[in-house]
């Protein structure tokens, strides 16, 4: 396992700036991290930074809360794709899925699903708000929407990834959708524990750290 390759290098802090974008990006380079992440207003420098390299350039869609309009989210997913995102990562509505309105769910889903034309999109369901069944009830209206990944969390909202919780997301959706696990991830083992559980893909800041850690050099 080449624990590198699974992680999405992340940004998302609201006063990132042009300069921290730009070591994220030499970072993910030098370490070949499957992607970095950031908010939307930095994908055309993203893109730039990472042209040649074979790391993604990932950004977001209706982040961190999940709950504007299904248009909105769709429109700002498509002005990413446009700008050069590979990926994204769209907060799903959390209401919604509580109140058990899983018809909207899914149809908010599909909107942000066909503005991202070829680019992969992974859902974030906010996994520490939902019960055990409304956690698996979102996760099966991912797979319904056409989406490619389920993800756990945006790191804004209550503690991030949990082996639980992936686990839980891995059995729903099945062996071979795509699992993020995501926010609070900052140290090897608990990475690797997250694998384990069933996480095919990880989103964390502390990547660096994690690879130094494995490398015994951080």
């Amino acid at each position: 396992m080449k624990l590198n390759r699974l992680i999405d290098h992340t940004v998302l802090k609201p006063d990132a700036t042009d300069d921290d974008v730009r070591r994220l990006c030499a970072e993910a380079r030098e370490y070949d991290f499957f992607s970095a992440v950031v908010n939307t207003h930095f994908v055309p420098l993203v893109a730039e930074e990472l042209s040649g390299a074979r790391v993604k350039v990932c950004s977001i869609s209706g982040f961190p809360l999940g709950a504007v309009d299904s248009e909105v989210k769709a429109f700002e997913a498509r002005r990413a794709v446009e700008r050069g995102a590979d990926e994204i990562d769209m907060v799903i509505n959390v209401g919604a899925v509580k109140a058990g309105d899983m018809e909207f769910v899914r149809e908010d889903i599909e909107l942000v699903r066909k503005a991202c034309g070829e680019a992969l999109l992974k859902v974030i369901i906010e996994a520490a708000l939902l019960t055990d069944e409304e956690k698996v009830a979102a996760c099966r209206a991912v797979v319904e929407a056409g989406a490619g990944f389920v993800k756990s969390s945006t790191g804004f909202g209550p503690p991030g990834a949990n082996p639980r919780d992936i686990r839980i997301m891995r059995e729903a959706v099945g062996p071979d959708f795509g699992v993020k696990a995501s926010a609070g991830i900052r140290t090897a083992a608990a990475a690797i524990e997250l694998v384990e559980a069933g996480a095919s893909r990880l989103g964390t800041s502390s990547g660096v750290q994690i690879i130094q850690e494995l490398k015994g050099t951080g």
